[in-house]
């Protein structure tokens, strides 16, 4: 299946200049998300512990993985979401600063993790998560993700991670 045509552009959005990826068709459709998930789950990143997903479009992917591999989810979230102890990366964007969290708990020494989003643009969230994964003691197995926008060199601020997309423009 081209999980590609199930893309679609929005121009100028959120803002004038950027040509935005909406996966809403693909959402829509329950064979182009079974073929998402197929994607994902045939990655070969060895044994893993747990999915974390980066809120809130990764978790679309990441439960239905997590559940089709037989491991824990660990949501990665914005601050303040959480109602546990947490363990906070900031990281920086374009322009400013943001931060995602994880529960001090969800992840265990030695424990290793796929980490997943629907996209990789500039990578710094995915970034913060890895490091938040690495503060708890786990080991990042990979990077998954079912569109990567290349141009924008969002691996190269993933350094040493594995980094897998389903979907390169």
């Amino acid at each position: 299946m081209n999980l590609a045509s199930f893309l679609r552009d929005v121009p100028d959005f959120p803002k004038p200049g950027i040509l935005f990826k909406d996966i809403t068709p693909m959402l829509s459709s329950p064979k182009a998300m079974q073929a998402a998930i197929d994607g994902l789950a045939a990655l070969d990143v060895g044994p893993i512990d747990k999915v974390a997903a980066i809120e809130s479009r990764g978790f679309l992917f990441g439960v239905p993985l997590a559940m089709r591999l037989g491991v824990g989810f660990v949501p990665v979230r914005k601050p303040g979401k959480l109602p546990w102890k947490t363990n906070r990366i900031e990281y920086v964007l374009e322009y400013g600063t943001d931060a995602v969290e994880i529960h001090q708990d969800a992840v265990h020494p030695g424990e290793r993790v796929l980490l997943v989003d629907d996209l990789l643009a500039t990578g710094g969230t995915m970034g913060a998560a890895c490091q938040l994964v690495e503060a708890c003691g786990g080991t990042v197995a990979a990077c998954a993700f079912v569109v990567e926008l290349g141009f924008l060199g969002g691996r190269k601020k993933l350094g040493q991670h594995r980094v897998d997309s389903l979907i390169g423009i």
